[in-house]
């Protein structure tokens, strides 16, 4: 009893230092996209932020987390923190002094993503070395509720620090944020796996995470629909205002209420999955999660001009369904891969998931355009619930498995 409470309690100091950080991000991204709208009222620089934003997840991911299995998982957070902090700290003096530009944005957006490239898997890597397997689930469940709820709260915080204390005040923030997370880490022991003598090349070492993922059949069968997904999921996100605008005829503050909506049923879902643990057949709630967001998107199609509070509603199940496959997905992937490697193969996940992004984007801005908002959410759902089957058929027989973390390696 007293191991679970010791490993409750780190992973109380992590989240809570975490919480921080995550909530001073939201704040500075909230304040350097709004910052760039009201500046230059261009759809192409909002586009370039985003391409800031996930360009180097997709280039920096393999190698990070090559260096998140070398260096140990507390010393990547810590550093990926505070070079953020950095990051952050000479954006705000270059507010102060007046010289700060669009440019400055791109570059810092840029490099906080390379900061977020190294934290997130090295974050993720940590919880399988402090809960015992069966926990992982309720574990990544409240992880996730923590950064829904920074979804929340961030956004709300940088509008009113705005207004109140302009944008260097914003990045003062988010320094603040960064570098409690640092402190939190400072204090705590996080387990380390035993150091290699021999360090093979880097190179190499990306390799045997792409080679132990590929190699592990059962995580392929689920990895291939759950990244097929995020192909469609991830750009129908960056359409809800247009949705909300464009369709419904909507405001700033309908879409701040659809946003809300969204996160506030990750934030449900994320509370629940951490209390209950969620469902022991993994896949099927993995499916079932996928399946659910698909139904929900297909009706937000079909809804007419002044359903717009019906829409808000469907938004919140979204996020439910969301978090619903997207927390047992993490579960499993921190259960079945050894924790020696597992920083490169979540690395490599995160990478794809990065490269999908920006390929959705351009299927799915051309193909709205032309028929319009409201059918690309209706034809986006029906893919994502034929993507939902194509998981079940596709981890069925693997099922049996997923309790005990079995691995299905190909031999």
């Amino acid at each position: 009893m007293k191991k679970i409470e010791a490993w409750k309690k780190t992973f109380g100091w992590i989240l809570s230092g975490q919480a921080f950080s995550i909530i001073g991000s939201g704040a500075a991204q909230f304040a350097l996209i709004w910052w760039i709208t009201t500046t230059t009222g261009s759809p192409m620089a909002l586009t370039l932020a985003a391409v800031a934003g996930f360009l180097p997840q997709a280039l920096v991911g393999p190698f990070a987390g090559v260096w998140v299995d070398r260096l140990g998982r507390k010393a990547v957070m810590m550093v990926a923190d505070g070079f953020v902090a950095l990051v952050s700290a000479i954006l705000g003096i270059g507010f102060i002094a007046g010289v700060a530009t669009v440019e400055w944005i791109y570059a810092a957006l840029l490099l906080r993503a390379v900061g977020t490239a190294f934290q997130m898997p090295a974050a993720q890597a940590v919880l399988p070395l402090l809960a015992p397997p069966e926990a992982l689930t309720k574990v990544n469940g409240w992880s996730q509720f923590i950064q829904s709820g920074g979804m929340m709260a961030g956004p709300v915080l940088g509008a009113l620090a705005l207004e109140g204390l302009g944008m260097a005040g914003v990045m003062a923030i988010d320094v603040a944020g960064a570098l409690l997370a640092v402190g939190t880490l400072v204090f705590i022991k996080i387990p380390e796996l035993a150091k290699r003598a021999e360090k093979p090349h880097v190179g190499r070492e990306m390799l045997t995470g792409l080679r132990v993922l590929t190699r592990h059949k059962a995580l392929m069968a689920l990895s291939i629909p759950v990244l097929l997904c995020m192909l469609v999921y991830v750009p129908v996100g960056s359409l809800f205002p247009l949705m909300v605008n464009g369709h419904f005829g909507g405001n700033a503050w309908h879409s701040s209420m659809v946003e809300l909506a969204f996160a506030a049923g990750m934030l449900l879902c994320s509370a629940a999955l951490g209390i209950w643990g969620g469902a022991k057949r993994q896949f099927l709630m993995i499916s079932l999660g996928i399946a659910g967001f698909g139904i929900f998107l297909m009706v937000s199609g079909f809804l007419p001009s002044w359903a717009i509070w019906i829409f808000v509603g469907l938004s919140l199940l979204m996020g439910a369904a969301g978090n619903l496959f997207s927390v047992p997905f993490m579960a499993y992937v921190q259960g079945a891969v050894p924790p020696e490697t597992l920083g490169r193969v979540m690395s490599m996940i995160t990478t794809a998931m990065a490269l999908a992004t920006p390929v959705g984007l351009f299927i799915a801005g051309p193909v709205a355009q032309a028929i319009g908002i409201a059918p690309w959410f209706a034809y986006s759902g029906g893919a994502i619930i034929l993507i939902g089957l194509l998981c079940l058929g596709m981890t069925r027989r693997y099922e049996r498995g997923t309790s005990a973390m079995e691995e299905q390696t190909e031999r």
